[in-house]
């Protein structure tokens, strides 16, 4: 680029650049190095030094402060207007709601996101009053106990809150007040983002910290040319947090943390590049960045999950997701009654003791080919059919209650019957359904029929408080892991990742792999509930599991339950929409029930604000490559301060709505539309830059001119906004009676 400095200033055919001026009154702008944004007014920024008195002075140096105080105060109107209009169950407050209950009962669940903004749900509340009684279905309407206008408020506060960050953002990107403005009216007048931050949900604060995230980012840009100052650790300090928080509500938050490592990759890139730069000062530069981008936001990921455990400490519906060892650790567990040594004749059912295992399951299903006998799954609820009895091989006697106990040890060879349906644990030289290169694990056979390919080596690992298979003398339920090795086939009992289709009800699938790989985890078990009346109760008091296995094993868990949202193509789910749907808006979503006695809520954007956001971003790197061809012919008009903030504002907007757009191109999960609300707010960026770009930063635009865009402007974003304020606040009656909402015909607004 340094090849290209006197080409920026260049013009056509050779006329020279003066300095930056004010287009319109013919000032030169103030020298801007070393000033924080509210201090160097852009070309075409309106806010300048006045005279006059010192209440006029005091006016103008606290404008942007005024304007976003009246931006929070319209945002306060349109958030909790009608709020609580809607008096049941809407969406998925059926589901985030049920959590905030499981968090005022210290019952311990299972979702596929981190714990914060479920928490902050629980939170809400209980200070709201509420008991945590209520089963939050979808549709019902809400009893008089539950406040729920008060906990939609409290977390609509986090929609509340986007606006005038959206305002203070655009300021600190150095956007023009016209542009500065427009990016506040459209967070403001979005009723995709109003809709979605008016209920129970976690959008809302997946939304403010996302949003926090690239002004706390903007932040410490500015703050660039003081490093190490007060400024600069606080807002790169508060970025690291806000990477922290956001991930913590959503894992979808790695997205704007990917953008701020890209920024922070470059900036660090340029410092290496810079030969004036000590090595002392490079070294401060790299351990700043690795404690406050890096360790900083660990730490407030991880300590949401310790709070988490630390609330969630009685059993409830989401202990199978965890180990055994954990679910010991919650008060109200069931296995205070059982027995410790395991002994042939126990009945028990058997853990997987990977990262997010299931519990060893069967049931009167066959596989539809293969062998046809009764499937075998891995399964994460808790049921009958999840018991096995410990029985002894064919050609032996079989159990008497008359003779001594047989304890369970290393290198037993046993029957698994399973207790539900008698058949036994069985392998055979079939290919499993879904891992080809693995054998068939099946149920075959009954209580009297059966053949030596029911046969399984009990070989102990290790025991997670004795230690090494040297010091477990005998088999404990819940710490003792163990591999079950076919005695015929010399496979290992196996249950990875693998997920049966319908017909194997989606469960998680079991094989028997043929590799002896004593580190694979997914082939390491252990006993979970014990029963046998011969055995006296054991004593699990002090059984705890360490914090980071508890902590790494529900991440997994939540890993792989999220990727197994997959599209079920024997279904038709008509709230779906593809990622290619969202950027023009294609399609809405409806929220809840469509008959006419309902209030009715469209999960659809603003138009005007989706539209131009999605054009703008073509705008960007069409003007991109024009600039670039321009240079290449010596043939450009924008200085090096110019040139570089259109580049900085614009990699911040494309780069942001790349990183959070992308991967859900290559997702097997199923999507909605709400999964492009983080992403809209890029493409809001990239629209403001654009208009200030061309219109109102631009020395050839006149002032009446720039007043006339933005009027046409801001008139579209607020005018579509009340044609469109209904599917946000509610539309009550028939939905016929209210004409002119289908500007699409693909939105399914007034017909299934």
């Amino acid at each position: 680029m340094s090849d290209h400095k006197g080409a920026r200033r260049r013009g056509h055919k050779g006329a020279a650049v003066t300095h930056a001026v004010d287009a319109d009154q013919n000032v030169p702008l103030y020298d801007d190095s070393g000033k924080d944004v509210q201090d160097k007014p852009r070309p075409g920024q309106v806010y300048r030094q006045t005279g006059g008195s010192s209440l006029e002075k005091l006016f103008m140096q606290n404008l942007v402060h005024i304007t976003a105080l009246v931006y929070t105060l319209l945002s306060f109107w349109t958030r909790f207007y009608r709020i609580g209009h809607a008096k049941n169950v809407v969406w998925d407050e059926a589901h985030f709601g049920k959590f905030g209950s499981h968090y005022i009962k210290r019952e311990f669940y299972f979702d596929v996101h981190p714990p914060l903004g479920k928490m902050l749900v629980g939170l809400v509340g209980f200070l709201a009053g509420y008991d945590g009684q209520f089963d939050f279905k979808s549709g019902e309407a809400y009893p008089e106990n539950v406040p729920f206008v008060a906990m939609r408020m409290m977390l609509a506060s986090f929609g509340v809150g986007m606006v005038p960050l959206g305002w203070y953002t655009a300021v600190e990107l150095g956007m023009s007040q016209w542009a500065s403005h427009l990016v506040a009216l459209m967070v403001l007048l979005d009723v995709g983002w109003l809709c979605i931050s008016r209920f129970i949900l976690l959008d809302s604060m997946l939304l403010f910290f996302t949003v926090l995230t690239v002004f706390c980012l903007a932040k410490f840009h500015n703050q660039q040319p003081r490093p190490f100052s007060f400024g600069w650790w606080t807002w790169l300090t508060f970025t690291g947090i806000s990477i922290g928080l956001v991930t913590s509500v959503k894992m979808i938050g790695l997205f704007v943390t990917a953008l701020v490592g890209l920024y922070t990759i470059e900036d660090l890139w340029e410092k290496f590049g810079n030969l004036q730069m000590t090595v002392y000062d490079q070294v401060k530069h790299w351990t700043a960045r690795i404690f406050c981008l890096i360790v900083i936001p660990i730490l407030v990921f991880m300590a949401s999950f310790k709070i988490h455990f630390m609330i969630l400490n009685h059993s409830g519906p989401g202990d199978a997701q965890m180990s055994s060892l954990f679910q010991a650790g919650l008060e109200g567990n069931e296995f205070s009654d059982s027995p410790l040594e395991i002994a042939f004749g126990s009945r028990v059912s058997l853990k997987n003791a990977g990262f997010g295992g299931g519990l060893l399951h069967s049931h009167a299903h066959l596989y539809p080919a293969g062998s046809g006998q009764q499937q075998i799954t891995c399964y994460h609820h808790k049921d009958g059919n999840n018991e096995w009895d410990i029985l002894p091989l064919w050609d032996e006697a079989p159990l008497n209650i008359e003779d001594p106990i047989r304890f369970l040890k290393h290198n037993d060879v046993i029957r698994l019957r399973h207790s539900m349906t008698t058949r036994n644990l069985h392998s055979h030289q079939v290919p499993a359904p879904i891992t080809k290169l693995n054998h068939e694990v099946s149920c075959y056979g009954n209580e009297t029929i059966g053949d030596y390919h029911d046969y399984w080596v009990v070989e102990v690992a290790d025991d997670l408080i004795r230690g090494s298979r040297s010091n477990v003398d005998q088999i404990h339920a819940l710490t003792t892991r163990l591999r079950f090795k076919h005695q015929v086939l010399g496979c290992y009992l196996y249950a990875g990742s693998a997920v049966l289709p319908q017909w194997g009800w989606k469960q998680i699938e079991v094989s028997c792999v043929p590799e002896n790989n004593p580190k694979d985890m997914y082939t390491y078990w252990n006993v979970e509930t014990h029963r046998n009346e011969r055995l006296p109760v054991g004593d699990f008091k002090g059984f705890k599991s360490p914090f980071l296995r508890d902590f790494w094993h529900l991440n997994v868990a939540m890993m792989n339950s999220n990727n197994a949202l997959i599209p079920d193509p024997d279904k038709e789910d008509i709230l779906a929409s593809q990622p290619f749907d969202w950027p023009f808006l294609y399609l809405g979503l409806r929220m809840c029930g469509w008959a006419d006695n309902q209030t009715k809520f469209y999960l659809m954007g603003n138009p005007i604000v989706w539209w131009g956001g999605g054009a703008s971003l073509i705008v960007a790197l069409g003007a991109f490559l024009v600039y670039l061809g321009r240079m290449q012919r010596q043939y450009f008009v924008m200085n090096d301060d110019e040139w570089n903030h259109f580049l900085y504002v614009g990699k911040i907007a494309l780069f942001g709505w790349v990183l959070h757009y992308a991967p859900f191109l290559i997702m097997g999960r199923v999507t909605y539309v709400h999964h492009y609300l983080p992403t809209l707010y890029f493409a809001v960026l990239m629209f403001g830059h654009m208009l200030d770009h061309f219109i109102f930063a631009s020395r050839r635009v006149g002032f009446t001119a720039k007043g006339v865009a933005f009027g046409i402007c801001a008139s579209a974003v607020i005018g579509t906004f009340w044609w469109f304020k209904g599917v946000a606040f509610g539309i009550d009656g028939p939905i016929l009676e209210h004409k002119g909402l289908l500007w699409r015909k693909t939105w399914n607004i007034y017909y299934q």
